[in-house]
């Protein structure tokens, strides 16, 4: 496999800060370009560039944003689609292999708080479902699952020949907190066996899944047992290695070293499959250094957890 970053800005100094820690890729999102940031190959393909110029790959494009209106299929939903498809066409010229995208409509990730303290009083997400059950709904009202189920077939079938055309693959990153509803929004990624069926919807080799393994830890999922079934199928196209505490309900992320997940155990699994993507640490503590702007994305915590990720690589290397 194949370690990546998200890296708080694209400096010379951040880019070389990824190469000495041994990172081999950047994971990004894509570059602004006026009011229309799916329209800029000339953007993404310098943004590539000046990656590989550091001696990094950008590997994956993630955060490039579905907008409501398809997600809830509402009226407009061609217009934007078709937009995201212009997007992906400039992502394959531009030489970009994968994408990364969720199906969370209105609101996305969801924390209660972003101030938990953890080991050392480091600053951690948490997520307490009790304290949203009394949340008023959004402006949507009640959005059944069958709703989104419909809209992502139609969005699928609109997007995954273009993919297949472009040479970028599809992957759909689960619900996060896998509960459904939310505020009156159902989720419905929410179990590894919804993730089988959104591979199953329409089948191509470039429409697969991202493994963020804190949603499947969510989900009370056995995680080598998963990493296997979607790696043996060349659907897991991309990784999120996080480790917390708790369930779907009420969890905490920690650091990566010290949480519910067997780390080790997940890691083997991904060696023993061959996996051979992108995978890079996923909501981290912020640590005494950095500061919480940017919560579960403390650049400290992620070279940590880099650390911690290359030992466990090293540990089952030698044990064979």
């Amino acid at each position: 496999m194949k370690i990546a970053l998200v890296l708080p800005d694209l400096t010379e100094s951040h880019l070389r800060l990824a190469r000495q820690i041994g990172v081999q890729g950047v994971v990004a999102g894509l570059p602004a370009r006026g009011d229309d940031p799916l329209d800029g190959f000339r953007e993404i393909l310098t943004l590539r560039q000046r990656i590989e110029d550091a001696g990094l790959s950008l590997m994956v494009i993630e955060s490039m944003a579905i907008p409501d209106r398809v997600k809830l299929g509402l009226p407009g939903r061609d217009e934007d689609i078709a937009r995201w498809q212009c997007g992906l066409r400039n992502l394959g010229a531009a030489g970009v292999p994968t994408v990364c995208y969720n199906w969370m409509a209105v609101f996305g990730w969801l924390r209660t708080s972003l101030t938990t303290r953890v080991r050392g009083d480091a600053m951690a997400t948490s997520y307490d479902h009790a304290l949203m059950e009394r949340a008023p709904l959004t402006e949507h009202g009640q959005v059944p699952e069958e709703q989104l189920w419909s809209s992502l077939r139609y969005f699928l079938e609109a997007v995954v020949p273009v993919a297949e055309e472009a040479g970028v693959q599809l992957a759909i990153h689960p619900d996060d907190p896998p509960l459904s509803p939310i505020r009156g929004i159902g989720r419905i990624l929410t179990s590894p066996d919804a993730m089988q069926q959104v591979i199953d919807l329409v089948p191509s080799p470039m429409n697969g899944i991202t493994f963020c393994q804190g949603c499947y830890a969510e989900m009370g999922a056995d995680l080598p047992a998963e990493i296997a079934r979607f790696a043996g199928q060349n659907k897991l196209f991309f990784a999120h290695f996080r480790n917390l505490r708790g369930d779907a309900h009420h969890f905490t992320e920690m650091f990566h070293d010290d949480g519910d997940c067997d780390m080790y155990a997940a890691m083997r699994a991904y060696m023993a499959c061959g996996f051979d993507g992108p995978m890079r640490p996923d909501h981290v503590p912020t640590i005494e250094g950095d500061d919480n702007s940017r919560a579960g994305y403390s650049l400290w915590g992620r070279l940590f957890a880099v650390g911690y990720m290359r030992g466990l690589i090293e540990a089952i290397e030698k044990q064979g």
